[in-house]
């Protein structure tokens, strides 16, 4: 990480930016989406402080970083332009954490005083499904789209299918091949952070992906990207959210109805099934379980509307 002309203390505050997410990337293997965030965190950070300080910074100003600036870099993030909520903070904080933990275990330069800044407190939020009714209604809903081409509406159908039949997340339906369809009993399925896992294929999904397959006017190579765009190109995952909140809107349904809430609901309803926790958390991908217990929650909580529903004692006068 030497850089000519410069002891490894004197490098550069961006430098050590560059390197930190250099090792996020290649040794860590975040997603481009999670790189450009912590990116983006990571030079404000390191801008604020050569405002605070009237300088460029180096590696060793960033180990003698005191807990009132980062603070101070918080609060001005919480009132500036773009403010951001608590949430949006507490990510902040942890990628600012991250990156100093690089710093002291990679360039033998701790920043002590970090372990004095608190987070703002954030209320867990849970998981937004959308009902077996709401979901079915997103899934036939492209084909009444009078205007949309047969294939396209075909398209559409399987992606948003293999959503909520797979509990996949976008990228992962885009992330399929030519050579993957005709879909095999079960998927194999790179997720965050490269872990593998199978996904099982219902009929259903096999069928709305062949249905596609038999309407696309492409000729499509075994290792080109299985879902294509109106012009041939591959299928951005911003037009699978577009079409889910058209789709919503004609159906009536709130703004919690996104392609992930389909991801949610596969997860929710095989739990309002019978499905234990710990298959959930290996079909979803989850690499903690206390990830996929907030799903007990909302099932929970579906319970209790109702009971408080239906219950004749359960009604107020």
């Amino acid at each position: 990480m030497a850089d000519a002309g410069l002891t490894p203390s004197g490098l550069a505050a961006d430098q050590t930016l560059l390197a930190w997410l250099e090792h996020l990337a290649h040794e860590r293997r975040l997603s481009p989406r999670t790189l450009e965030a912590y990116g983006h965190i990571g030079r404000h950070y390191v801008a604020f402080l050569e405002r605070h300080r009237g300088g460029p910074q180096t590696l060793s100003d960033l180990g003698a970083v005191t807990a009132a600036e980062v603070r101070a870099h918080l609060a001005e993030r919480r009132s500036g332009d773009r403010p951001l909520n608590a949430r949006s903070l507490s990510q902040t904080l942890a990628a600012i954490r991250g990156f100093h933990v690089f710093l002291d275990r990679r360039c033998a330069t701790p920043a002590p005083q970090l372990a004095l800044v608190r987070g703002p407190r954030v209320k867990p939020s849970l998981p937004r499904p959308v009902t077996e009714d709401q979901a079915m209604g997103l899934l036939h809903e492209p084909e009444a789209d009078p205007d949309a081409e047969p294939w396209e509406a075909a398209r559409d159908r399987a992606v948003l299918t293999l959503l909520y039949g797979c509990g996949l997340r976008i990228s992962e339906a885009l992330s399929l091949k030519r050579s993957d369809a005709p879909l095999p009993d079960t998927l194999r399925i790179t997720g965050k952070g490269d872990k593998m896992r199978l996904a099982p294929v219902l009929p259903q999904v096999r069928e709305a992906v062949d249905a596609y397959l038999a309407l696309q006017p492409f000729v499509l190579e075994a290792d080109q990207p299985l879902f294509r765009a109106k012009r041939g190109g591959a299928l951005s995952p911003r037009h699978v959210q577009a079409t889910v909140q058209r789709l919503r809107g004609r159906l009536g349904l709130p703004a919690s109805a996104t392609p992930h809430a389909l991801r949610h609901s596969f997860a929710t309803h095989l739990l309002g099934a019978g499905a234990d926790l710990r298959s959930i958390q290996e079909l979803l991908g989850h690499a903690s379980l206390s990830t996929t217990q907030k799903y007990t929650q909302v099932d929970a909580a579906r319970l209790l509307a109702a009971y408080a529903d239906a219950h004749p004692r359960a009604r107020r006068p």
